[in-house]
């Protein structure tokens, strides 16, 4: 075996990709100088022709040294045997404790494995099997022997498939797709809110019979201006956007001083002015105004009671949510150039950063007490959707990752990836790749943790959800890691993810929580994700322009049942626009295009009349039909679909053309997560107006 072979042979032991099949169903091969990088952010040495050949050796033996794996997860009721590594001859029992405090006992099994010499001494392995009717949750395996022989892990127990969509199976039930930020009423600051939020559920529920509301990821940004405006580039995933607070509703503002309450309204006012106008958001503007209220309100006494509360909120959200509010106290004390941030602050536990959260301690509480503040609306959002007859009420959106400087970055240390950085290989959409400038998850440490992290996160996300949207939810198998001196995202590879532990936990997650999941699966993938994923009982995603075979679009009524069906998506204009070729246009003007934009367009139209035909054959679609008519028949033909949730776009239910996003693009080049809603007129829509919005779709 050459050495270009043996590097080849050393990454797939660690799940790098040493080829890949490609948006056009060509085969590439991974460059040398792409699989070094990648494998080093693993920690895997590859410097030397030695380094490779003693990590092989390594990767081997590493089971060998652990006594139990580092984290086991299994699935209810299936088999599942667990491999426990002594010193030979040194026998050994192996008991569950439970959440609950009961204990059960794992049977070992009459399986001989010949023992090896690891480090000089001879380990044997024995096996055991997790007794199959153990309860949903997150339980400790213990293996005890002689000597004192004695070790631990986490046990994951998750469900075979999650049960919260077959509740649902009686009918096809819709919602609505929204931007949250991007529609104003005449309450708002400039931006959306969770108030916003609870208003358009009572109306959308209430008045148009709508089951849910899917909004973009809330994620916490910067914890003050300039803050980045994608909500798919956040901070943290964990904690959310204080900018999303409705100020006047927290409890404690009415007990302000008659002259501090007057400032508030003053200042509302004068950003209501805001809420009229179709120009780019201000986000900056809009929290910078906010966060003055919000620190005069937190100085308010609170009641026993809501002190109480509060209490609690933090103590059930533990270190992490400390850690988060640290970092955020530390933001304010540091530049982002500042070299403490590489040294004396380079992770929650140094001396220096334990010092400063005393200093900081008021500081630290008041962003805690942020947080607070968003799971009370975020609740009362919840329980609106609910009064207002909703079925599913929130779903919420799961962003891929975070930034590279962020909050998780500095508290989930060796978790994360360093070295490297998401993203998407070349495809139809965007034929130079995408860079998404994210660290993403090393599998290897989120095993050594016991999953915590991911399943924290989680837990917080879920709390007042009905459901969660999993961005691009192939990155649970797979994810495309691009080091960082590569010289465009074409120059990354796969990494694959223990999809069957992150699928698990997701499901276990959720079926606590009792939310629905949707998996964004679009893009490149292996069919046996979607077949996987509707095996757990998590719902894919259909997009309508999308559903295509070499015989041309698909015809909906074979479109998946366990699936999410919409006609757009916001990576694409809306339907008005994207009618008019109007995304073609845009990917021209930025340089996106690798083909003459004449044959673009030619196939562009071409696709989609043919989508169109679709629906003049069902009798939807009249010739001569305006823009609006042509809309809501495309609505309709996904009615004709099987699948359990028709996702209604809100710029459609209202005419926007303008487009949110446009994917691989910076803000120089495009004004992404910038767009107020607008009507076809270009006159902006509040949640008032959704009383007298078209829903697109027949109840």
């Amino acid at each position: 075996m050459t050495n270009i072979e043996r590097l080849r042979h050393l990454a797939g032991l660690h799940g790098v990709a040493t080829s890949y099949e490609g948006w056009d169903k060509a085969r590439r091969d991974v460059g040398e100088s792409t699989l070094r990088s990648v494998l080093t952010a693993l920690d895997v040495p590859v410097d030397t022709d030695d380094d490779i050949e003693t990590a092989i050796v390594d990767h081997d033996e590493a089971p060998w040294r652990r006594t139990v794996p580092a984290v086991v997860v299994v699935t209810s009721g299936k088999d599942h045997h667990v491999p426990v590594h002594v010193p030979h001859g040194t026998s050994v029992t192996v008991t569950v404790e439970l959440e609950d405090g009961g204990t059960r006992e794992a049977a070992q099994q009459d399986v001989w494995v010949d023992p090896r010499e690891i480090d000089g001494a001879l380990v044997g392995r024995a096996t055991f099997a997790v007794p199959v009717d153990l309860p949903l949750g997150w339980h400790t395996l213990r293996a005890e022997g002689a000597d004192g022989l004695e070790a631990s892990c986490t046990l994951v127990v998750t469900p075979a498939r999650l049960s919260t969509a077959e509740a649902l199976s009686d009918r096809q039930r819709w919602g609505v797709l929204a931007q949250l930020y991007s529609i104003r009423s005449a309450q708002s600051w400039g931006i959306g809110d969770l108030a916003d939020l609870a208003d358009m559920a009572a109306i959308l529920g209430g008045e148009h019979g709508a089951d849910y509301v899917l909004v973009n990821p809330l994620h916490a940004a910067a914890p003050r201006p300039p803050i980045e405006a994608s909500p798919y580039l956040p901070t943290t995933r964990r904690f959310f956007n204080p900018l999303y607070i409705r100020v006047e509703n927290i409890r404690e503002t009415a007990m302000l001083p008659r002259d501090r309450y007057a400032r508030i309204r003053d200042t509302a006012r004068r950003l209501h002015r805001a809420d009229g106008r179709t120009d780019d958001l201000d986000r900056d503007k809009s929290l910078r105004a906010k966060l003055r209220a919000l620190e005069a309100i937190f100085l308010v006494p609170r009641s026993a009671s809501r002190q109480a509360a509060f209490d609690e909120f933090r103590a059930a959200e533990g270190v992490g949510l400390h850690n988060f509010a640290t970092w955020c106290a530390l933001t304010e004390k540091l530049s982002p150039d500042d070299p403490r941030w590489q040294t004396k602050a380079a992770a929650p536990g140094t001396p220096w950063v334990q010092r400063q959260q005393a200093k900081l301690a008021h500081r630290i509480e008041f962003f805690s007490w942020l947080q607070w503040i968003c799971d009370e609306q975020l609740a009362e959002a919840q329980a609106t959707a609910h009064r207002a007859g909703m079925a599913i009420g929130v779903v919420h959106d799961l962003a891929v990752g975070v930034q590279l400087s962020g909050a998780d970055a500095w508290s989930l240390g060796s978790a994360l990836a360093e070295g490297v950085t998401v993203g998407a290989p070349p495809d139809d959409f965007n034929q130079q790749g995408q860079q998404w400038n994210q660290p993403p998850w090393r599998p290897d440490r989120l095993a050594e943790l016991g999953y915590a992290p991911y399943r924290d996160m989680l837990r917080t996300v879920l709390k007042h959800a009905g459901g969660l949207r999993v961005d691009h939810i192939l990155g649970l198998f797979r994810l495309w890691w691009i080091p960082t001196d590569a010289e465009s995202p074409a120059g990354g590879t796969y990494v694959t993810y223990d999809h069957e532990a992150l699928i698990g936990i997701l499901a276990l997650e959720a079926e606590l929580a009792g939310a629905v999941v949707i998996g964004e699966d679009l893009g490149v993938f292996e069919p046996v994700v979607q077949d996987y994923l509707a095996e757990r009982g998590v719902l894919g995603t259909s997009i309508l322009w999308f559903e295509r075979d070499d015989d041309g679009p698909i015809a909906p009524e074979k479109y998946r049942e366990l699936c999410l069906t919409s006609v757009t998506t916001h990576d694409l204009p809306p339907t008005a626009g994207y009618l008019a070729g109007e995304h073609i246009d845009l990917r021209s003007r930025l340089g996106l295009l690798e083909r003459a934009v004449d044959e673009e367009r030619a196939q562009d139209e071409e696709q989609r009349e043919s989508v169109l035909d679709l629906a003049r054959e069902r009798g939807l679609l009249a010739d001569g039909a305006s823009t609006g008519e042509t809309v809501a028949a495309l609505y309709r033909l996904i009615q004709r679909s099987p699948s359990l949730l028709i996702g209604v776009a809100l710029v459609d239910m209202v005419g926007e053309h303008r487009i949110q996003n446009q994917p691989g693009t910076d803000e120089t080049q495009y004004r992404n997560w910038r767009v107020p809603l607008a009507d076809a007129a270009g006159r902006a829509v509040s949640v008032e107006d959704l009383r007298r919005a078209d829903p697109l779709v027949q109840n």
